[in-house]
């Protein structure tokens, strides 16, 4: 099927109108001119030497390469053969928890560090991927978008600390919007959502979140730090234990459920960050098997058949040709 690449070029042919319009009123006033003057028989003589014929012909040839431009340079093609097409590269957003509880210590030597740990190891296996940062506690905010600088993705990494998001909480569900937002909606690559966190505080819009990820063809990861048990959380500015209102002491325990209800909501996967190579190495293998699938069966029709070239040698060959018609006769 003929379509052209770049149809705007067509409106090169409206040039054509005025140009029209000129040779008729051309035509127009020499015939007045010629009135005007009285003697028909001496303009004839005058003008005996002038083909009319000719001078028509120039201008319907230099008419025509104008016409033959407009459309090579709009380009008209038709869809070549369709090949495998392979999707390279992936766009992977982080989301970490950096709230306090991730001070805690029951994973040492905490929560933050080793998911800092993972992270950073993470950021070693995935060279040609996209990598963006998303902080959140009682608030959610992006750091980095998403980039291929790996390096400066380390430097977020070992800098994020709980000040960074002054409001304290867990909402797991902005996080998650936040990170839906983040990946451009035109892109073509695959679109993973690594989600890092205890999952304390149980947000009810993460549910939805995860559910609407899953319609957007974004894959969740959710990842826990913690323990069932958990530990106390030790304030980094009194070095004490924070304690509730009525001054028991905060044991901050990981929501396991919670994160397992949002990749089984998805599709995705959940793991527990107890051990950081083979979570890692389950991570890694998840996100490999993207791009294998994408590699398999996915045709587009990207090869066009190209006419541009035919149409601009044959506007050339007219100009040429109209250098060769002479208004005159011949003697």
């Amino acid at each position: 099927m003929f379509s052209f690449a770049h149809i705007e070029y067509l409106l090169l042919l409206v040039v054509l109108i005025p140009v029209v319009l000129l040779f008729v009123l051309n035509k127009r006033w020499k015939k007045k001119t010629k009135k005007k003057i009285g003697d028909e028989q001496l303009v004839n003589l005058l003008t005996a030497n002038h083909s009319t014929k000719k001078f028509a012909a120039k201008f319907y040839v230099i008419l025509a390469a104008i016409a033959l431009t407009a459309v090579g340079a709009a380009n008209l093609r038709t869809a070549g053969k369709a090949e495998n097409v392979n999707r390279k590269g992936r766009d992977i957003i982080i989301a970490m928890d950096v709230s306090k509880s991730m001070l805690a210590d029951d994973v040492k030597p905490t929560r933050l560090d080793k998911a800092k740990q993972f992270i950073n190891k993470l950021l070693d296996q995935l060279p040609d991927d996209r990598v963006g940062l998303i902080w959140f506690a009682g608030k959610a905010y992006l750091p980095m978008p998403l980039t291929a600088d790996q390096g400066a993705a380390k430097l977020y990494v070992q800098s994020a600390a709980p000040d960074a998001v002054p409001t304290q909480g867990t909402v797991i569900g902005e996080a998650m919007r936040l990170a839906a937002e983040s990946f451009p909606q035109e892109s073509k690559r695959y679109k993973v959502l690594l989600l890092i966190t205890d999952g304390e505080d149980h947000d009810e819009a993460a549910e939805n979140m995860a559910r609407e990820l899953k319609d957007k063809g974004i894959l969740l990861l959710s990842i826990g730090l913690g323990t069932a048990e958990g530990s106390p959380i030790t304030d980094p500015e009194t070095k004490e234990f924070k304690k509730d209102n009525l001054g028991q002491t905060i044991v901050s325990k990981l929501n396991e459920p919670l994160l397992r209800q949002l990749a089984a909501v998805n599709g995705g996967l959940y793991g527990n960050l107890e051990n950081t190579d083979e979570m890692l190495k389950e991570v890694t293998t998840i996100i490999n098997q993207l791009e294998k699938k994408g590699v398999e069966g996915e045709v587009s029709n990207t090869n066009y058949n190209n006419y541009f070239f035919w149409f601009l040698t044959a506007a050339l060959l007219l100009l040429i040709l109209e250098l060769f018609i002479h208004e005159r006769k011949k003697a």
